[in-house]
């Protein structure tokens, strides 16, 4: 996306899933440039870190799921206006 890789990523969601390890430790600011830059575009980004993937995967997954929940009932809202 634009000159970015991301982890994930799902258009129709205009939502972007973002893993942070220990690499990240130390860009910081160039990764809320980065952000910014890929919010621009409309999209969403949501960041985890790898160790909360590794060592709690349903929260993670709770969280997508319940982020996918509030964008679909935003699309919905917005398309019965």
């Amino acid at each position: 996306m634009d000159n970015y890789i991301v982890d994930f990523c799902c258009k129709q969601l205009k939502l972007v899933i973002e893993l942070d390890g220990r690499s990240h430790d130390f860009k910081i600011s160039y990764d809320v440039r980065r952000q910014k830059r890929l919010e621009s575009y409309g999209v969403q980004v949501i960041r985890f870190e790898e160790i909360q993937v590794l060592e709690d995967i349903d929260a993670v997954l709770s969280e997508i799921r319940y982020w996918v929940k509030q964008r679909e009932k935003q699309v919905y809202d917005s398309n019965s206006e």
